[in-house]
């Protein structure tokens, strides 16, 4: 029986660019639907395959996108508790700043929501004053937000209210040194946290308390932990795809007087800082990066300036490095 030979010519599935060409019998046409009949069945499998990647980085992107709005919440709901208070009036201090020589006043006020100072003598003071390190005693105060107000010559003068324990205030002005050192630190700390630059050349008006009106302040209540530890390895609430980072907290200069708190964040797989969610608080630091979906949310020991801190990211190391100026 003669064999009637046929060509067929039709794409390979798996290969979409390449085509092949059969010359065979009836008995070869069969082989090749059966050939065309698996490779249809590896397509399906792969399709599958890759819709099972595209469901799992849609519930990442899912769980990124819930993550990031549960924290934000978190960082306004859970707030360090804190009151609104009314301080009454202390005295009144003239200044003026460096840069401009515009007047600058003082409402150093008192109330008994502020903690007082560790106590201090008249020998231990002076004693502070002649080290190295003054600073090292810290008075507890409440700094408010700058204010404009009109002062006896009718002209605009800028007012910074101060407030401090109620005994502490009382005992400086039963004494020149120490109400000098009260006036003294009330100064560096504005300085500190405005970014000022204020003259020493003071001035405590007689017959005035206070400049303009004394304003209430929401000062914290609860004061946090001078440390606090995470272990990476214990287990979370958080799922079970989501890792807390190695990370550790440095203070520069070690010892003395913090002028800066240095974040350093592990985070390995994360190839670009644009996969980095980063919210700073007044004493607060989260963190939200993918693909790994790392998750930190930290308290820090000191109050910060957010404006002008900085955050860098080294690609070849996969660190992330938060410099924070510390605000007295």
């Amino acid at each position: 029986m003669l064999n009637t030979h046929v060509k067929i010519t039709l794409p390979l599935i798996a290969c979409p660019r390449r085509s092949v060409s059969i010359s065979c019998c009836k008995h070869a046409v069969c082989f090749y639907i059966y050939l065309f009949s698996s490779c249809k069945r590896v397509v399906m499998e792969t399709d599958a395959s890759l819709l099972g990647v595209e469901l799992e980085q849609k519930q990442q992107e899912e769980l990124y996108q819930q993550l990031l709005l549960q924290t934000m919440g978190k960082m306004q709901n859970d707030s360090p508790p804190s009151k609104v208070i009314r301080p009454q009036p202390g005295m009144c201090v003239k200044t003026s700043s460096v840069s401009d020589k515009q007047k600058v006043f003082l409402n150093i006020c008192q109330s008994q929501a502020v903690p007082p100072p560790p106590h201090l003598s008249q020998e231990a003071l002076v004693k502070l004053l002649e080290s190295e390190d003054p600073t090292s005693y810290r008075v507890p105060m409440s700094l408010g937000e700058p204010h404009t107000e009109v002062d006896n010559s009718s002209q605009g003068c800028t007012v910074y209210d101060v407030v401090i324990n109620d005994e502490f205030f009382q005992k400086c002005q039963k004494d020149t040194l120490f109400q000098q050192f009260l006036i003294a630190v009330s100064l560096e700390g504005l300085e500190n946290k405005y970014n000022l630059e204020l003259s020493r050349d003071i001035k405590i008006l007689k017959n005035r308390k206070f400049m303009g009106s004394v304003a209430e302040q929401n000062i914290r209540t609860k004061s946090k932990p001078i440390i606090q530890e995470i272990d990476s390895k214990e287990p979370h609430s958080l799922p079970s795809s989501i890792k807390c980072p190695e990370f550790t907290l440095l203070v520069e200069p070690p010892s003395g007087n913090a002028e800066y708190l240095i974040a350093e964040i592990l985070l390995p797989g994360v190839i670009s800082a644009r996969s980095v969610v980063l919210d700073l608080g007044e004493d607060r630091l989260v963190l939200i990066a993918r693909p790994a979906l790392f998750h930190l949310d930290i308290f820090f020991p000191l109050l910060i300036d957010q404006e002008n801190s900085v955050a860098q990211y080294n690609t070849k190391t996969q660190m992330l490095t938060v410099t924070m100026p510390v605000v007295s």
